[in-house]
């Protein structure tokens, strides 16, 4: 059970038959429906925060940290397209991510992954039927932990994966906010147009969230184009990221994967192209 981490009173996903879960995905949905984003503040209470923050500290110094460049999908450089175009822009990266092999079953992160109510409370949130709802099969991202120091953030992007769902853990000294432009494409079309726009400055369709450490976020990030700001002062950003996919065995392709953790193994060759959309990434 998760007592000691998650405030089940608050949000009882251990009870999915009660009136209080139905109201709960009720609420979820609602928001979800919106701009593909809902923020469930207090998920995790303040005793479950501290044992976050301490398995972050734990492990952080095992996070790998890369500083280079790159675009908004993690491809390379495609000169059949025009300068301008989004493919073709690219941005500093400086940011970390402690690889999910990190994480063990009896530590708080991952115990609330895999406990047995969570999946299925999130799949109900986004209203998915069993046979198209699953734990991201990568050894390296199912569960994992983002660092951001002074000076980091993380540019514009889209995920991998199709939901993504974020627990802040501890937030830096001053900025770190995270900001998207919500469906911004569609597993039919990458919409370059809108993407381009968003690249050049235009903030009309962007949202703003700041986060506090606790919060719970359901997001759809494949489809939303988003990054983090940069923190600023001495105390370190961690957020938990559980990832959740529509295709059973779908893992990381090896080109990101490399970007994002240093290396990849065997089962990432092994599962390259499995995917259901067509998308770059």
């Amino acid at each position: 059970m998760l007592q000691d981490l998650v405030d089940l009173g608050r949000y009882p996903i251990d009870r999915p038959d009660s009136p209080a879960y139905d109201r709960l995905i009720e609420d979820v949905r609602r928001e979800l429906e919106q701009d593909g984003c809902a923020v469930l503040p207090g998920f995790v209470h303040q005793q479950g925060i501290a044992l976050l923050v301490q398995e972050a500290n734990e492990v952080a110094p095992k996070a790998h940290r890369s500083f280079n460049r790159t675009n908004a999908y993690f491809t390379k450089d495609d000169p059949r397209f025009g300068i301008a175009h989004p493919i073709r822009r690219f941005y500093d990266r400086s940011n970390a991510f402690v690889p999910a092999d990190n994480f063990t079953t009896s530590g708080p992160l991952r115990r609330i992954y895999e406990f047995s109510g969570f999946l299925p409370f999130i799949r109900d949130t986004l209203s998915e039927p069993e046979n198209r709802f699953f734990r991201y099969d990568d050894p390296l991202a199912d569960v994992i932990v983002n660092v951001v120091e002074e000076g980091q953030g993380f540019p514009w992007h889209f995920d991998t994966n199709n939901y993504t769902v974020t627990l802040a853990i501890q937030n830096g000294e001053e900025g770190g906010a995270f900001e998207y432009a919500p469906n911004l494409r569609t597993a039919e079309d990458e919409n370059f147009g809108q993407v381009a726009s968003v690249l050049d400055g235009n903030m009309a369709r962007v949202h703003q969230l700041e986060l506090q450490p606790g919060d719970l976020q359901i997001f759809k990030g494949r489809y939303s184009l988003h990054r983090v700001a940069p923190v600023r002062g001495k105390r370190r950003r961690y957020v938990g990221i559980f990832s959740f996919v529509e295709a059973e065995g779908m893992c990381g392709g090896v080109e990101r994967t490399q970007q994002l953790y240093g290396r990849v193994l065997p089962h990432h060759y092994e599962r390259e192209g499995l995917r259901k959309d067509r998308l770059l990434d």
